[in-house]
């Protein structure tokens, strides 16, 4: 039997600050570098968490809330919520300021979903399971499961009526 590990163990961080070349005609960093940014981090958290190649199987709602600019420096923070059976869910929140450390500012964050993979990076393996510790942690922990049922719904995996976590939410599915 794998052994539970704890958030902290596979907690990783990822900085870097934004370029010209990073952006926009309107010197805001363009949203698919901040994709692969915060992809990098995660698959890396994933990675140390499962112990495993890990290959990206979703990305839920990755939000822009607050334009980052030309010279800002971000911090990509990313933590394991809860493994499944060979998944795992990593929530990322970035965070932007100036170089001088001012105007600190969370501007968006996401869920992804890895799947940790054999040595030949082929099949899939069981994952080490979450020990949220934490109030935060453990809300994460509770509210991955119905992330993951919407994810098996919208990709068509499951039908809405077989949901367990979300069902109480859909008064139709009676």
């Amino acid at each position: 039997m794998i052994e539970a590990k704890k958030v902290s163990e596979s907690q990783t961080v990822m900085t870097e600050m934004v370029m010209p070349n990073d952006t926009n005609p309107m010197g805001n960093l363009m949203g698919g570098y901040l994709m692969r940014w915060m992809d990098i981090v995660a698959a890396i958290c994933a990675g140390k968490h499962c112990e495993a190649h890990v290959v990206t199987a979703a990305v839920d709602h990755i939000s822009f809330q607050k334009p980052i600019r030309v010279g800002d420096v971000i911090t990509l923070e990313a933590r394991v919520t809860r493994a499944f059976n060979s998944s795992v869910e990593i929530y990322v929140e970035v965070f932007a300021n100036d170089i001088k450390g001012q105007n600190p500012r969370r501007c968006n964050h996401a869920y992804f979903t890895f799947v940790a993979l054999d040595d030949a990076r082929k099949t899939p393996v069981p994952v080490p399971q979450v020990l949220p510790l934490s109030n935060e942690e453990q809300n994460l922990f509770e509210s991955a499961a119905r992330r993951r049922e919407i994810r098996l719904i919208l990709s068509g995996r499951i039908k809405a009526k077989e949901a367990t976590e979300v069902r109480k939410f859909f008064a139709d599915l009676e």
